[in-house]
């Protein structure tokens, strides 16, 4: 048997401000964007060359939904983005504005620093070292 996650889904309050960040802000590539019945759609984003997981954009549904957006995990980092090189991303993110709450570190499995989305969902931005790269 063979089994993967294909997508996360994340809740947010308009699809349309949600593919604008993640595109433009994180240069995600949209995948997807389906109309589906009662008003919603199926939009699917992933950062350049991902292949196995991406992020599933649902708007919100209902007043339980929306208390949920941008703390989807009670305030602990959420989300992992992998990078081949963190000072390029960190530098580009910085100056685009994109909010870090914590600075770059370096440790045994590489370098992390944690910044929000447009909600407040925490996010790691690591490069493993070499030697984690399979692994993490």
């Amino acid at each position: 048997m063979k089994q993967r996650i294909a997508h996360i889904a994340l809740v947010v309050k308009d699809y349309d401000e949600a593919i604008a960040f993640y595109t433009q802000k994180l240069d995600f590539q949209l995948i997807e964007d389906t109309a589906l019945p009662d008003g919603k759609r199926w939009v699917i984003v992933a950062p350049p060359g991902a292949t196995e997981c991406s992020l599933l954009l649902a708007k919100a549904a209902n007043e339980e939904q929306a208390s949920r957006i941008g703390n989807q995990t009670g305030g602990r980092v959420f989300l992992f983005l992998f990078t081949d090189d963190f000072w390029r991303d960190y530098t580009k993110m910085k100056q685009i504005g994109i909010r870090f709450v914590r600075l770059p570190k370096d440790f045994p499995y590489g370098t992390v620093a944690v910044f929000e989305d447009l909600y407040g969902n925490q996010w790691d931005l690591i490069q493993p070292t070499e030697q984690n790269k399979g692994v993490l």
